[in-house]
């Protein structure tokens, strides 16, 4: 399992320097492959070596070495980089950071920003395919076309992963609403895991503050950077909360707000304070400002929904999306009564028509106006859709319990 979790650590980061060197994204994440199955087989009889990246940089690179040796004609852009000498573990630079290097590279301009944040999620996040396609609310099917249709076109241009300290700057001017939006998926997915057994992935919503904290260092006059730290702090600090003795799932007003993470909540409420002086017209410093009130209500009757529910009504506003609707339906439900919130889900069904959220908020707002029959259809019908065992078994037991 340690090897497990090291190999996850630093793939994105040997993925990186092999792209960056070699500039072909899909070779270099085949030969990383294959040095990560090699580490699998060796490591566990050898022990782990005292540089577990640069090992696996070795090993990678001999094998996209060999692979352009014997297919030359069809590869002769990298012969040159590729018959270079492989460079000792002691010269790979451990202080780079490969990983927000990749995650800039793979928000290329010339890909489409859904394509861009796919192929990002998957080198950079470890995403499977299928959890991305539930971030993007699309069939699986049409997700892996996407990321080959990046990938190929990746292919297409020359030494798109060729970098330097000064294009690194520029690409950040181009690729910053891409890169941003990458994190707060891979933080999204991490936070309320998909499918799966578990409510969250602790590890992924790490990762992806984590990254967020070198965004932040890199670019600390970016107001909405710092809101997105702000807000991935303010959310994660309830993880502990969320989940029961039996790893069930517990909805933000019935969790333990003394088991909330202190620390979190207040550097998260420090930094959305800092990035909220900038002014409210960017999507993370509006969510930054909403997880902020709902942070400082010591009791789940305490939240300011009137304030929340401005908030929404602004963020809808600026960037109009199916799951904001929701949410601000959610903010109406408490402020103006759930018929209200119903009537604004009306139009959201052929957005969601693939997600279960739709139905688990119709579900609350129905059992909110005292209409059991339709609170219990809804909730059964967004429990066969979730692919999320702990939501599944959630939405059934508010069905049980409204039948009883």
């Amino acid at each position: 399992m340690e090897i497990a979790y090291l190999l996850r650590e630093v793939a994105p980061m040997v993925l990186g320097v092999l792209a960056r060197r070699f500039g072909d994204f899909d070779a270099a994440e085949d030969a990383v492959q294959e040095a990560m199955l090699a580490a699998t087989m060796q490591w566990p009889r050898t022990g782990l070596p005292d540089n577990p990246r640069a090992w696996l940089i070795q090993v990678a690179q001999r094998r996209m070495a060999d692979a352009v040796r014997s297919d030359i004609a069809r590869r002769n852009r990298e012969v040159t980089a590729a018959t270079r000498d492989v460079q000792p573990p002691s010269d790979i630079e451990p202080a780079r950071e490969d990983t927000l290097t990749l995650l800039l590279l793979c928000c290329h301009p010339a890909l489409s920003p859904a394509s861009a944040i796919a192929l990002t999620l998957r080198a950079v996040g470890g995403l499977t395919t299928e959890e991305i396609a539930h971030a993007f609310l699309i069939p699986e099917a049409t997700m892996a076309q996407r990321i080959s249709r990046a990938k190929k076109r990746l292919a297409t241009l020359e030494r798109p992963f060729a970098s330097s300290a000064r294009t690194e700057t520029a690409a950040w001017a181009d690729r910053r609403d891409s890169v941003l939006h990458v994190l707060y998926l891979m933080f999204t997915e991490g936070h309320t895991a998909s499918t799966g057994e578990a409510v969250h992935r602790a590890d992924l919503a790490a990762e992806a503050i984590r990254l967020t904290r070198i965004a932040q260092r890199l670019r600390p006059d970016d107001p909405e950077v710092t809101a997105l730290l702000a807000l991935m702090l303010l959310t994660d600090a309830r993880r502990a909360a969320r989940t029961g003795p039996g790893g069930e799932l517990v909805p933000l007003p019935e969790q333990d707000r003394t088991r909330w993470n202190r620390t979190q909540l207040t550097e998260g409420i420090r930094l959305a304070t800092t990035a909220i002086t900038a002014g409210l017209d960017g999507p993370y410093r509006l969510q930054a400002a909403i997880a902020a009130l709902h942070a400082q209500a010591r009791r789940a009757e305490d939240t300011d929904w009137p304030r929340i529910l401005l908030l929404y009504t602004k963020l809808a506003a600026l960037t109009p999306n199916p799951m904001i609707t929701l949410n601000r339906a959610v903010a109406t439900a408490m402020v103006h009564g759930p018929a209200a919130a119903l009537a604004l889900t009306t139009d959201l069904e052929p957005a969601l028509s693939t997600s279960h959220r739709l139905d688990a908020v119709r579900g609350h707002l129905h059992e909110m106006a005292g209409d059991r029959t339709e609170a219990i259809a809804c909730y059964t019908a967004a429990a066969r859709r979730t692919t999320s065992t702990p939501e599944r078994d959630y939405l059934l037991l508010r069905a049980a319990r409204l039948r009883q």
